[in-house]
């Protein structure tokens, strides 16, 4: 029994401090990377429980995938973060109402749990013994609790929608294409006949209406 005790406090104490270096690194690749250390500490933690199939799905899907995703998008998009923090004051009340909200449904989860602590027995199912831990998984998620699996991936696809509105952001710079101007477009503006004179060419003053 200590040597599982000795992994149980080794991984939740570096996931803990992983989570926490998350929020406090002021460098977003840092926090990426203190990100995934948590992910793995967490999977090593479901698999001290028995729960083989999610620790792989944290490593393979979370690790593999979305952490390895916010990377390389940090790195190519080049966000300017100071931007990103101006007026980070009027947005503060909002964000404390969202942290205070979250605070109490902990909260609430947490003093079910110590006043009843058969509340969470009350609601699971019976799980068939005759099965894997990955099949025993999908009957009751995909059976029960198919309604809640369903408005999970709801949250996350809104999440993924506001995070590409709150990145997609267009520089001045940058030329885009433009599909009704250019259906637009008829022989007379896209093209142009100019009388060259022999052995003196175009001149630099005319290079503007080329362009156009």
């Amino acid at each position: 029994m200590i040597l599982p005790a000795l992994f149980f406090y080794l991984f939740a104490g570096i996931c803990v401090a992983s989570a926490v270096m998350v929020i406090v690194s002021r460098n977003p690749v840092h926090s990426v990377l203190f990100l995934i250390l948590a992910f793995v500490n967490a999977s090593g933690l479901f698999m001290l429980m028995g729960a083989e199939f999610l620790a792989m799905i944290l490593v393979v899907v979370y690790v593999g995938a979305v952490a390895v995703l916010f990377l390389f998008v940090i790195m190519m998009l080049d966000v300017d973060f100071v931007e990103l923090r101006e007026g980070f004051s009027q947005y503060l009340p909002f964000g404390l109402v969202i942290g205070g909200i979250f605070l109490a449904e902990l909260l609430l989860v947490g003093g079910g749990w110590v006043i009843n602590p058969g509340v969470a027995k009350s609601i699971t199912s019976a799980i068939p013994t005759n099965v894997s831990n990955t099949e025993a998984l999908g009957l009751v998620l995909y059976t029960k609790y198919i309604h809640y699996f369903q408005v999970a991936g709801m949250v996350l696809l809104v999440a993924m929608i506001g995070a590409i509105v709150l990145t997609l952001r267009h520089k001045v710079s940058v030329k885009r294409q433009e599909i009704n101007v250019q259906n637009a477009r008829t022989p007379e503006l896209a093209m142009a006949v100019r009388k060259v004179t022999s052995g003196q060419g175009l001149q630099d003053a005319d290079a503007a209406e080329w362009v156009q």
